[in-house]
C-alpha cells in the first residue's frame, strides 16, 4: 500500500491547494483528526485533510475528493463523515483515480490496485472494471459540477 510517506507531503499539498483545500500533516503515532475509519486513515474537517506519513495515498485522495465534489456550503461544516449519497461516493472514487495521475510516483494503475487491496467493492469485482465499464453515473456527476475535464 503506497503511503503519503512514500511520496511526501509536498505534491499532495499542492494538488489539494488547487481545490481550495489544505493538507495538514499529523505526526507519526498521533491520532488523525476527523478520520472516519481511524488508525492511519485520512481525516477531514472543513477545508482540511489530515494525514500521517503512514496514511495510504488512496485514503488521502478519497477524503480530499469528498470535499472537492460536495457543495461548498456543506464543505464548510463537514467533520469526519463526508458521504451524502451513493452518487457522491461514486464520483469521489472516480475523481480520486483521475487525480492519482497528478501525483508523481502514484498514477491511476497503482491507486486502483491499492483500492482493491484495501477492500473497496464494486459490483463488477474490481476498481478497474468499474472505472472502465460501469462509472457513467460518476462521470456525469463530475461533469455537471464542472470537475471534468480538468
Amino acid at each position: 500500500m503506497l503511503t503519503v510517506g512514500d511520496i511526501g507531503f509536498d505534491a499532495p499539498a499542492a494538488l489539494l491547494a488547487g481545490y481550495g483545500l489544505r493538507l495538514v500533516p499529523v505526526a507519526a503515532g498521533e491520532a488523525i483528526p476527523g478520520s472516519f475509519w481511524g488508525e492511519n486513515e485520512a481525516g477531514l474537517i472543513g477545508h482540511d485533510v489530515f494525514a500521517r506519513p503512514d496514511t495510504p495515498v488512496h485514503s488521502l485522495l478519497h477524503e480530499a475528493c469528498h470535499l472537492i465534489v460536495m457543495p461548498p456550503e456543506r464543505r464548510a461544516t463537514v467533520h469526519t463523515d463526508a458521504t451524502d449519497s451513493v452518487p457522491e461516493e461514486d464520483a469521489t472514487c472516480y475523481l480520486q483515480i483521475l487525480l492519482a495521475d497528478r501525483l508523481p510516483g502514484v498514477g491511476s494503475d497503482r491507486l486502483m490496485a491499492d483500492m482493491d487491496a484495501w477492500g473497496y467493492t464494486f459490483r463488477l469485482g474490481s476498481t478497474r472494471a468499474w472505472f472502465e465499464s460501469d462509472a457513467e453515473d460518476a462521470r456525469a456527476f463530475l461533469a455537471t459540477r464542472g470537475l471534468l475535464p480538468f
